[in-house]
């Protein structure tokens, strides 16, 4: 290769020439911006499209707020509702019973009271009741579809405690529901006391041993809400060994109550549940009213 080819290469004259610069003055020729760009518009200046403004608009229907639960544990008497029937009492005394007395008599009646799963029916199918159950009463007592049969054999414990609840309550009573919660995972639905044979604003006293299980009330909603249960008043009443719990007033009519399953260690539980049945209203229907069958097994 000669000295001459051998300087050129080396000078990059083989590279891309620049383009060739046209006019008087050699200015690059005039290019004119595309259509849709704004030539005296840059990044950033020009004009800018404004968002628009928010702005907060009321809501047309009315948004409910869903009341709080509220938690009752202070002894006395609590007036939980008025309503066209009246008012709903509740009369709540820890201690009824002392511990010492409340662990003997529930050691004696865990083991000898006949305690046995009743048998309901939902939708016509079969199901055992989580919890255990015995009766004791003149006469037999009907719910769920099915019927405890009447026993005249009161447990000694169970007229010795009776005597001491007509006392603290001034009522009276001739029939006692006995419920025994083995575990956490037994309970009992969502229901009202108010069977026919139990009358009017019926008086339901309740005995509780052995480990605290809470007890909640939710009020029945109006004809009109469609027994829709979102937006009415609860209450929550933990119950602790050798508490009495006295329901009166309109509480079967205007509330119901049940103790949930819970999904942790609970230890057995037994509930009396002191009431009265009226012989000359046993196997009348109850009067319309909102009764629900929500319970499981």
């Amino acid at each position: 290769m000669s000295d001459k080819r051998q300087r050129a290469r080396v000078q990059g004259s083989w590279a891309k020439q620049p383009p060739k610069l046209s006019g008087p003055t050699g200015a690059l020729p005039n290019r004119q911006p595309p259509n849709n760009v704004n030539p005296d518009a840059s990044w950033g200046n020009g004009p800018q499209k404004t968002p628009t403004t928010f702005e907060f608009n009321q809501p047309t229907k009315h948004v409910r707020d869903v009341p709080p639960v509220k938690v009752i544990e202070q002894a006395g008497i609590h007036e939980i509702s008025h309503g066209p029937l009246g008012v709903s009492r509740l009369r709540l005394l820890p201690g009824f019973l002392a511990p010492e007395e409340a662990d003997w008599m529930f050691s004696k009646l865990l083991a000898e009271l006949p305690w046995s799963q009743k048998t309901n029916y939902r939708q016509g199918e079969a199901y055992g009741e989580p919890r255990l159950t015995c009766w004791f009463g003149e006469l037999p007592y009907t719910y769920a579809r099915s019927t405890l049969a009447a026993n005249t054999q009161w447990h000694p414990l169970l007229l010795t405690l009776r005597a001491a609840v007509e006392q603290a309550s001034g009522r009276s009573f001739n029939s006692l529901m006995c419920n025994l919660y083995r575990d956490g995972r037994d309970s009992i639905g969502w229901h009202s006391d108010d069977e026919a044979a139990l009358g009017d604003g019926p008086t339901i006293a309740s005995v509780s041993l052995g480990d605290t299980r809470v007890f909640a009330l939710r009020k029945i909603p109006p004809p009109e809400e469609n027994g829709d249960f979102t937006y009415v008043e609860q209450i929550r009443v933990p119950l602790s060994h050798g508490t009495l719990l006295v329901m009166d007033g309109a509480v079967q009519d205007d509330w119901q109550h049940q103790v949930a399953k819970e999904y942790h260690d609970r230890g057995p539980r037994i509930n009396l549940t002191f009431r009265t049945m009226l012989p000359e209203l046993e196997g009348r229907r109850p009067g319309p009213k909102l009764r629900l069958t929500a319970e499981q097994p």
